[in-house]
């Protein structure tokens, strides 16, 4: 089972999302705070940025729809494709997921993003980054961020997990934001494929999908009871 999430995912758990009314968007513009450019215009504001999210995460925790996505190990061997930068997944104990747009705990290095021997988990004590702090290469430690712009690497993984799927499920997202909303095209016709989101989300592949109209952890229920029954 590959199951692909989005905001809606941790919007149960009180992190704010980016495209919805009151979101993020609306507070920080994105060329200021999700670009490569914005970065190099203003980095003390971007690593600040980065620094309350990291904040923001140290008080919220999984809710109900995490813990049931973990709950499908029991039952299949899942992967776990996110569009979000949080840690909720692995806290609620899902072992295998896969992180498209970089993750909020990280930094690496602002010359070699994407070199493995520059990103360093952080702990919470760490969490608040400095102007002046360094990665192993002598550049400033950036956020393990994909910005707007930038390639996504895990890109590749996560059309390979979708090539082999026999059952995909998404979970709050818009299927706005490509790569990732290509994803569905990857996943071979005949498979069945679900959807759980409290808003109408168009699929414009053409593909019989079985809607659940509900948020991240009343839609788990209710699939468990349709795959497990």
């Amino acid at each position: 089972m590959v199951v692909l999430t989005g905001a809606g995912m941790s919007a149960e758990s009180g992190i704010s999302t980016f495209r919805d009314a009151g979101g993020l968007w609306e507070k920080y513009p994105v060329e200021q705070v999700a670009t490569p450019e914005g970065y190099a215009a203003n980095p003390k504001l971007v690593i600040d940025f980065y620094n309350e999210r990291r904040k923001q995460l140290s008080h919220v925790k999984p809710n109900h729809g995490h813990e049931l996505v973990a709950e499908l190990e029991r039952y299949f061997q899942v992967t776990v494709v996110t569009q979000n930068v949080d840690n909720l997944h692995e806290r609620a104990g899902s072992s295998q997921v896969i992180h498209l747009h970089g993750e909020l705990t990280k930094v690496t290095s602002s010359w070699q993003p994407n070199d493995p021997r520059f990103i360093k988990e952080l702990t919470p004590d760490e969490y608040e980054v400095k102007i002046g702090d360094v990665a192993d290469d002598g550049s400033q430690l950036r956020p393990f961020i994909v910005w707007f712009g930038e390639s996504v690497p895990m890109i590749e993984p996560a059309i390979e997990h979708c090539m082999e799927a026999d059952v995909f499920l998404i979970i709050g997202t818009s299927l706005n934001v490509y790569p990732a909303a290509g994803l569905l095209n990857y996943v071979p016709d005949g498979v069945p494929v679900y959807l759980i989101d409290p808003n109408h989300v168009p699929i414009a592949s053409g593909r019989q999908v079985h809607v659940i109209q509900k948020g991240a952890s009343e839609g788990m229920e209710e699939l468990m009871k349709l795959l497990l029954e």
